[in-house]
């Protein structure tokens, strides 16, 4: 890919689209015009096209020379005079499946194949649908017209309301001003549910026929509830006239943030109301919420270049918090985000090489890799929640209000949020928010006490190896002792005479109340000691952060998880989903210190069982009516653990729960669904049962259903049947494409299926790439390979098949740091194996 210096929006400014399309399901085609007014500031300007065949360009009515460019996707062209010109190019290409730019969904009802059409267009494919300046500063009206190959009983939706349909062709009311990749349409047999919002604005959620209607209603309320909120929280007026909401059985990503026209994997929109397990109820409206945040913040003000893509992402996952905590407060919904979001960003964070929440970024295959959840997502979004603290809400909605109004309908940087944040505060936002913004990584706070003194230092942490250039952060301290300042921007801080200050204040010393700052600490012997003789008085969080710290320190070579292996029982009868989550997390992490079938192994499985059994009577493998949130949230940990331990009546117990349920297995509680299923495969598994399961997954339309058969089936330890499964991976008339990375790291995860899932990926790399490379979680099947190996033989096999594509657009960075993420586990397990498998002994014993 050559490097696109200029920006083209430099020399051609849009300010309105006319766009004819004309697309034919049947032969895969699709045809059109695309009518651009804008003022040429150069007589020879660049539009971008991708995968397009240029049939003619006109300015003003008049032919005129263009050439075709398509190492840097663009249809150069030579104007006759500068200002204002209407620019006409007629186009045509092929649909694809890449679901990228236009493209089909498949699915199927009643046995029968149907397809509808959709759209991803984030972040430069709107090139792929129709010429344009395919850059989110070049905002412009839109009028879209839809032609399409249509039958009766079907339904075309776009951004904006359709107006009329005039000789077959769909037109849709002019669009507000805005940016390329967030035009949308979609069109097929779909089934829809709508209502309104106080305010007016119309909500809608549409699907394919193969879901039953009342799959949508869960989905209907969240987004109408979450719309109102915003336009409180925001106090500015959702600015369109309706919200679509479609489920696409074919999508790439999670979500779409399209203006008026969110689209969405089917998993993460639709659900069964009465059987959807607590965690995928919350996973769902978070997204919704997630999606309808980006409406304002995104859509209506757009970041002007992708460098400032956290604007966008970061505070969109900020607010899908803030906003089911308004409407849903019984769920507790930032628990969530203290069990998902800060572990993501806390891990990835501290691997050398990685990215900055604020990024450079160029080239468009670059632009794809920027996504990474856990950075411009999770720490992104933690950043912003120390921002919120620092401010208060009243303070952070005034500065909201003033930054939609000052920029709507623009485009607007970092800095601008800063600036309005920091006037309606009183407070330098920007100072302390750049040290995070700017910076990649994240510090680690030193607590000790020296001399008979308080003192804390900070310094950068790392996991694996690393070059450290003394960073530093301004850091919000939130400690419980008040002598501490709120900001840490030196090196280091006395705090005062221990002694004193631990009498004064009468429990013992914690920074980071509330788990909101992006840092973790270290406390020195004395002041851990305290804290683990007081642990039973800690809230949840704090428990949660002290397993958490101690996980990455010993990750970091700060600490030993030989030292922590005797602390987990303490934590083992917690009724917190969240201590939970932090205590599985460490001991699954203990995994990777035995070799499997191994004594050492079959003694972690006993460890595994002294933290489980307990937890195990108290809650039942079933679900009970009326039972608390924490407990129903808290139930898969226990019971991944126990059947990890081969505890008996756990496996009696799921063989049961299977034989009661076994011509109804999709009416088994969806709580519990997953563990019954793999328990089944794993100890009870046939080439029948086998069979029959896949022939499930490929008939249901239970998204939930079909995450549970592929959970149970990657667990087999058959060779025979890992072939089998490994064959279907490029049979997308079984595991579709945005699936497939799922069932790869499934059968990887698998000690049995590790090498044929390895095999694999090294021999179809390439149809890999021609089948999911065109998007944004391409570079995440490194990833996860990453997250599994911890062998020097694996490490080896990584390297020699990844590092000579570092050269790759795109997979530069993410290949770089996963050899290091690899090394580092490879080293940590050699140095540590023996004396924590002799810890695991010591507690079992």
């Amino acid at each position: 890919m050559a490097e696109q210096l200029t920006h083209f929006y430099n020399k051609f400014q849009p300010s309105h689209y006319n766009i004819y399309l004309d697309i034919n399901r049947a032969n895969k085609q699709f045809s059109g015009t695309s009518t651009i007014t804008g003022d040429a500031k150069t007589q020879s300007i660049s539009i971008h096209q991708k995968f397009l065949n240029i049939e003619s360009v006109t300015a003003d009515g008049a032919d005129v020379s263009f050439t075709k460019d398509d190492d840097n996707e663009a249809i150069n062209i030579d104007l006759p005079k500068t200002g204002e010109v209407t620019l006409a190019v007629k186009f045509n290409a092929k649909l694809t499946d890449t679901m990228m730019g236009i493209y089909p969904s498949y699915y199927e009802v009643d046995g029968v194949k149907k397809q509808i059409i959709g759209t991803q267009f984030e972040t430069t494919a709107a090139r792929q649908a129709f010429p344009c300046v395919d850059e989110p500063e070049a905002k412009a009206t839109f009028d879209l017209a839809i032609k399409f190959d249509e039958h009766a009983g079907e339904t075309i939706i776009s951004n904006m309301p359709e107006t009329r349909t005039e000789n077959g062709v769909h037109y849709f009311d002019t669009t507000m001003r805005m940016s390329t990749y967030l035009i949308a349409f979609g069109f097929g047999e779909l089934q829809s549910k709508e209502t309104t919002t106080k305010s007016g604005v119309k909500v809608g959620v549409f699907a394919t026929k193969a879901h039953k209607a009342d799959e949508l209603d869960f989905a209907l309320d969240i987004a109408k509830r979450s719309i109102e909120f915003y336009e409180d929280f925001y106090q500015t007026p959702y600015p369109l006239p309706h919200s679509w909401q479609l489920a696409l059985p074919d999508f790439s990503a999670g979500a779409m943030e399209n203006w008026g026209l969110v689209t969405y994997r089917e998993a993460y929109l639709l659900l069964d109301p009465k059987n959807t397990s607590f965690e995928m109820k919350q996973l769902v409206a978070t997204v919704i919420a997630h999606e309808l945040a980006h409406q304002w913040f995104g859509d209506l003000v757009t970041m002007k270049w992708w460098d400032d893509l956290w604007l966008n992402e970061s505070f969109a996952n900020m607010m899908e918090y803030v906003a089911i905590d308004a409407i849903e407060p019984d769920w507790h919904i930032w628990e969530v985000f203290q069990t998902s979001d800060v572990p993501a960003a806390l891990q990835r964070d501290a691997t050398d090489g990685v990215q900055s929440v604020h990024v450079q970024v160029e080239d468009p295959a670059e632009i794809d890799s920027i996504f990474d959840s856990a950075i411009v997502y999770a720490k992104g979004a933690r950043m912003l929640v120390m921002a919120r603290a620092l401010v208060g809400d009243k303070a952070l909605r005034e500065g909201l209000k003033n930054y939609f109004a000052a920029h709507k309908f623009h485009n607007a940087t970092g800095a601008d949020l800063w600036a309005a944040l920091g006037d309606a505060s009183g407070i330098n936002v920007g100072a302390i928010m750049n040290s995070w913004l700017e910076q990649p990584g994240y510090p680690v706070v030193t607590a000790k006490v020296e001399d008979g003194k308080l003192t804390l230092s900070q310094q950068q942490f790392f996991i694996g190896e690393s070059k450290d250039v003394d960073r530093k952060w301004q850091i919000p301290l939130n400690s419980n002792y008040d002598a501490v300042p709120e900001i840490m921007a030196d090196q280091t801080v006395t705090v005062g005479d221990y002694k004193e200050l631990r009498q004064a204040n009468g429990k013992p010393f914690f920074l980071n109340v509330g788990n909101n700052s992006h840092f973790i600490i270290q406390y020195d012997e004395t002041l851990m000691k305290d804290i683990l003789d007081n642990v039973d008085d800690l809230d949840a969080i704090s428990q949660l952060q002290v397993l958490q710290d101690l996980r990455l320190l010993a990750d970091g070579r700060k600490n030993s998880y030989a030292n922590i292996v005797p602390l987990l029982p303490r934590f083992a009868d917690s009724h917190s989903n969240i201590v939970n989550a932090a205590l599985y997390r460490v001991a699954n992490n203990l995994k990777k210190f035995v070799t499997p079938k191994s004594a050492e192994e079959k003694e972690l499985k006993q460890f595994f069982d002294k933290l489980s059994s307990a937890q195990l009577d108290r809650l039942g493998f079933v679900p009970k009516d009326g039972e608390s949130n924490d407990d129903q949230l808290t139930r898969p940990y226990v019971l991944g653990a126990s059947l990890y331990a081969e505890n008996a009546d756990a496996i009696a117990s799921a063989h049961s729960l299977f034989k009661g349920n076994e011509d109804n297995l999709a009416g088994l509680s969806a709580d519990v669904r997953a563990f019954v299923l793999f328990n089944e495969v794993k100890n009870f598994g046939s080439e029948k049962l086998f069979d029959q399961l896949l022939a499930v997954y490929r008939q249901t339309s239970d998204a939930s259903y079909k995450q549970d058969i592929c959970a149970a089936l990657t667990r087999t330890t058959d060779p025979k049947l890992i072939a089998k499964l490994v064959s279907k991976f490029e049979d997308a008339e079984t595991i579709k494409p945005q699936d497939l990375r799922a069932w790869f790291r499934g059968v990887l995860a698998n000690t049995e299926g590790e090498q044929a899932a390895w095999d694999w990926i090294r021999n179809n790399w390439q149809w890999l790439e021609e089948t999911v490379g065109g998007d944004m979680e391409f570079a995440t099947y490194i990833t996860v390979i990453s997250s599994v190996f911890h062998t020097s033989q694996r490490l080896a096999e990584f390297k020699e098949f990844f590092v000579p594509k570092i050269p790759t657009p795109g997979l530069t960075r993410e290949i770089k740091m996963d050899v290091s993420v690899i090394d580092s586990r490879v080293q940590l397990v050699e140095a540590e194996k023996a004396d924590v498998n002799a810890a695991v002994s010591h507690v079992v014993k």
